[in-house]
């Protein structure tokens, strides 16, 4: 037997983008179902930056306060080191935001406290270990998705689907949506490694000759990303584990005493990185967003936070329409054109840094000398501002325009 649900919109993908558009539209008043098709949140997630753009939003939502109550560590500047000289390259302590940090957070506690909130609305219902198998298209029309999970197949028909479902989208392949890969000469090896209270406070990147390592700091270790040339993860590999930890230990010395903690290559997980859009995000009855649409570089960590405002465009522009059970294809396309400029931009920010700096560093056997711009940052710290903006809040910061059911007269506790 299927079981067959009828709502207004359905999301295909519970991550940030999906979790937070369907918050917003139940939080209107539109009925959403959300599926999932992991049983938990408890994956192993790469972005776990919150950039302020994001936490505005939350203070827009009345939840800012709720939210940093979640462990969270928070980093106000940007650090560096080009061979042997050290630089600050942003600073988020001047940005008009209410939250003048980055906030490094487990994205499984991100996604669940916005289930948390999203939860309190009748219209928001959430189906984990759902996982989208096909579009239901009938003339053209996108009406709904089909699913399986552990009782059995599901099909959910709907008026919208909103495809969230990552950089790896079956609903955007079956949609048949054009892709523009745009890209990327690197990959990323992501590892923990323990950190002590001598260590130094500041989240850091260590740049050097053919190597490149960030580390960011999580209070009782460091997450650390060693950046690789594109596919060459094997041969890394092949030289070793303990010729990988002594790179390690050559970029971060103060590691030198812990980098025996990766005992096995387990420890070491690889992102193949891509930077890729959509020509279109939409077709008749199906919107795409987050990385569904655009893929992100790892640059600057603004991957999460491009999602969420892509969700609160969506929320702004559709959320009045689906109400109304209005939402035609120009609304859809309303929604790329509002979000195409901020994610336009932020790539090809993306793609000068990786062809211009990343590639030739990558492949550089050379002493490396601190580049110009950088100079300048550590000579006028009034520059630093420009990244921090940048990185912090994009080129498009969007803002949280509608309004929600009032629970209280439906006789629904809020809290």
């Amino acid at each position: 037997m299927t079981e067959v649900i009828n709502t207004r919109c359905c999301i295909a993908g519970g991550g940030p983008a999906g979790m937070m558009v369907g918050f917003l539209l139940a939080r209107m008043g539109v009925d959403v179902v959300v599926l999932e098709k992991h049983a938990d949140f408890l994956r192993d997630f790469r972005g776990d930056t919150i950039h302020p753009s994001t936490l505005e939003i939350m203070y827009e939502l009345g939840l800012l306060d709720e939210f940093l109550k979640r462990p969270h560590q928070e980093v106000k500047e940007l650090a560096g080191e080009v061979g042997k000289e050290s630089v600050f390259i942003a600073d988020f302590t001047h940005l008009p935001t209410h939250c003048k940090f980055l906030a490094l957070m487990p994205q499984w506690d991100f996604l669940n406290f916005v289930v948390e909130q999203a939860k309190r609305y009748p219209r928001f219902h959430l189906k984990m270990q759902a996982e989208v198998t096909e579009l239901v298209i009938e003339d053209e029309v996108v009406a709904g998705v089909r699913a399986k999970s552990p009782n059995g197949s599901l099909e959910v028909r709907t008026q919208l689907t909103i495809g969230a479902d990552g950089r790896r989208s079956l609903v955007r392949e079956q949609a048949g949506l054009e892709v523009i890969d745009l890209g990327a000469p690197m990959d990323v090896m992501w590892m923990r490694i323990s950190r002590q209270p001598t260590d130094p406070p500041q989240t850091l990147g260590h740049v050097d000759k053919g190597r490149i390592l960030v580390q960011l700091n999580r209070e009782d270790y460091w997450q650390c990303a060693f950046v690789i040339p594109k596919g060459s993860a094997e041969k890394v590999r092949e030289r070793g584990l303990a010729a990988f930890c002594e790179e390690i230990a050559g970029l971060s010395p103060f590691l030198r005493d812990r980098v025996s903690e990766l005992r096995d290559w387990k420890d070491v997980s690889v992102l193949t990185v891509t930077v890729d859009r959509l020509a279109r995000w939409s077709r008749s009855g199906l919107l795409c967003i987050g990385d569904a649409a655009h893929a992100m570089s790892p640059i600057g960590g603004v991957g999460i936070n491009l999602a969420i405002q892509d969700a609160v465009a969506t929320a702004n522009i559709l959320g009045p329409k689906l109400l109304r059970g209005t939402c035609a294809t120009n609304d859809l396309q309303a929604v790329q054109r509002r979000r195409h400029f901020p994610t336009w931009a932020m790539q090809r920010l993306q793609i000068g840094i990786q062809n211009n700096v990343i590639r030739g560093v990558l492949a550089s056997s050379g002493t490396l000398e601190l580049p110009l711009a950088l100079k300048l940052l550590r000579r006028f710290p009034i520059l630093r501002r420009i990244p921090a903006r940048v990185v912090g809040m994009g080129f498009r910061p969007e803002h949280v325009k509608t309004s929600k059911v009032d629970l209280a007269s439906r006789g629904i506790a809020s809290s």
